[in-house]
């Protein structure tokens, strides 16, 4: 009979706020919390952990110390296992960590989530073709906007400025993308669709090329590594959407802060994902 593993822990050393000193110190906030991993998967270099390997370890509980990335690559495929996951901010910009947890603040989960007082939630996400988002998508010429994210997490000053230029070069003169079910925003569509999935829709977001100049321009944005902050069309909730490219080329995406292609033609829905997720935070 397979002994219960407890807790494993996976950690990205090359997320936003991943270096050993602060992995070390996680692993010790753990053990002191009575919760020391079992096991620590590093998945910069080892596979992310299947639903199977932890249903055939019988780990109870996957802590995840990474960015929403790394998050976003790992949920989906753990949808119907029994255990429960609690997420950290180990990334650039957590934002499900943040939906998750109030303060968003590793040692205050930590102590929560020892003290019992962490509650299971199940979490609203938005589904694509060929993929799961649990925090946002952007949708359009302006997700080239991820590529100024890898330099911020180099910290590479040069790679930040000449990727931001190529954001706005993009913005401006790709495909627009057209909201057509149902008909939402500008005729001529936009640069960059925002989709957040909530618990009354998918809170749909319009940004214009000029909106992308703006960020460039005032900097603000980026210097807060906040890329959500320009100026926008608030375009309600909806169940789901159909969204088009203006010349029929595939839309980029995206997903949870890293950067796919889809088809001219994307339907975005509204999903619960199905896995237990640990929150602290109040509501």
């Amino acid at each position: 009979m397979t002994t219960p593993a407890g807790l494993w822990l996976v950690v990205n050393s090359a997320s936003g706020s991943n270096d050993d000193d602060t992995r070390t110190a996680l692993i010790e906030r753990l053990r002191a919390a009575g919760r020391q991993p079992a096991r620590v998967i590093d998945c910069s270099t080892q596979p992310l952990p299947t639903r199977s390997e932890l249903e055939h370890s019988r780990v109870r509980t996957l802590a995840v110390f990474a960015g929403d990335g790394t998050t976003g690559a790992l949920l989906p495929g753990l949808e119907g296992w029994s255990g429960q996951v609690l997420v950290l901010p180990g990334g650039t910009t957590n934002l499900l960590a943040k939906m998750l947890h109030d303060p968003c603040d590793t040692e205050a989960i930590i102590a929560a989530f020892a003290a019992g007082q962490a509650r299971i939630v199940r979490r609203p996400c938005v589904r694509l073709p060929g993929h799961t988002a649990l925090s946002e998508v952007l949708a359009g010429p302006g997700a080239r906007w991820s590529d100024v994210r890898e330099g911020l997490r180099e910290g590479d000053l040069g790679t930040i400025a000449s990727t931001a230029l190529d954001a706005v070069k993009e913005s401006a003169g790709g495909a627009m993308v057209l909201i057509t079910e149902p008909a939402l925003g500008h005729d001529q569509g936009y640069a960059g669709v925002r989709i957040v999935p909530g618990e009354t829709g998918l809170a749909v977001s319009g940004y214009r090329a000029d909106s992308f100049g703006d960020y460039f321009k005032q900097g603000l944005a980026l210097l807060q590594r906040d890329f959500r902050d320009g100026p926008h069309d608030e375009l309600g909730a909806h169940p789901q959407l159909l969204c088009h490219s203006a010349d029929g080329s595939p839309i980029d995406v995206m997903i949870d802060g890293e950067r796919a292609s889809g088809a001219s033609e994307v339907r975005f829905s509204l999903a619960t994902l199905a896995l237990d997720l640990l929150a602290t935070g109040h509501g």
